[in-house]
């Protein structure tokens, strides 16, 4: 299936992660221009997501250098072992994940939505977390949670200008994923795996929208309606 990438701009934000590394390259081996970015170093442009200031200039950028972004894949945040489980609860944590996840992608996401209208085409895609939906820890359910309401409520904010809105949705992201899927539990994948469904949510061939997409089985034993 050809994804009609080809010399589409996408703008990776989190693109020196796990998860933005391979969209980045899958993106690249499409026929993509990439402009990956993060608040450190290797990546094409500086982006602090908690800094609209910063946001806005790295857009401005892309646009100067390259005229348009067809495609925007916020996967910044900092990873799920990295959150204190004995803070599960605590405001403060919680708050902070929220605005390094959440908060990120609407900013992000606002800034490339007037070009992408002007446009009347445009693809943006979140990645969350099944942890949305889990609540062993208060932190990571809210920050993820926070995500995929933002990005749907966006979509329905963008239904008919072209320009759709979805979210990926992964379980534990590992090198190596295990086929064996526990009760209560969501399945594991690779960063690969989730990348190619990233690239499909990018094509401009799909029309879909307002979706939460899992990659990985979706929580073992719950139902979601």
């Amino acid at each position: 299936m050809d994804l009609q990438l080809a010399d589409r701009v996408i703008l990776v934000v989190g693109g020196t992660g796990l998860i933005g590394r391979a969209v980045a390259d899958l993106a690249r081996a499409e026929g993509a221009t990439v402009v990956t970015a993060a608040r450190g170093d290797g990546a094409d442009v500086r982006l602090d997501g908690a800094d609209p200031t910063s946001v806005d200039a790295a857009v401005a950028g892309v646009l100067a250098d390259h005229g348009r972004i067809d495609g925007l894949v916020v996967a910044a945040a900092p990873p799920a072992q990295t959150l204190d489980p004995a803070r599960s609860s605590d405001p403060e944590q919680v708050a902070q994940a929220f605005e390094a996840k959440a908060m990120t992608f609407l900013r992000v996401a606002n800034a490339v939505v007037p070009t992408m209208r002007e446009a009347g085409s445009g693809r943006i895609v979140g990645v969350s977390g099944q942890n949305a939906r889990l609540s062993s820890s208060i932190t990571a359910a809210t920050r993820n949670a926070g995500l995929t309401i933002a990005a749907q409520a966006l979509a329905d904010e963008l239904a008919g200008t072209g320009v759709a809105v979805n979210v990926v949705d992964p379980g534990p992201v590992v090198e190596a994923p295990a086929q064996e899927v526990a009760v209560g539990k969501p399945g594991e994948s690779s960063p690969e795996q989730v990348a190619r469904a990233v690239l499909f949510l990018l094509s401009p061939a799909n029309a879909i929208s307002s979706q939460s997409i899992a990659v990985g089985h979706r929580v073992r034993g719950v139902v979601t309606l």
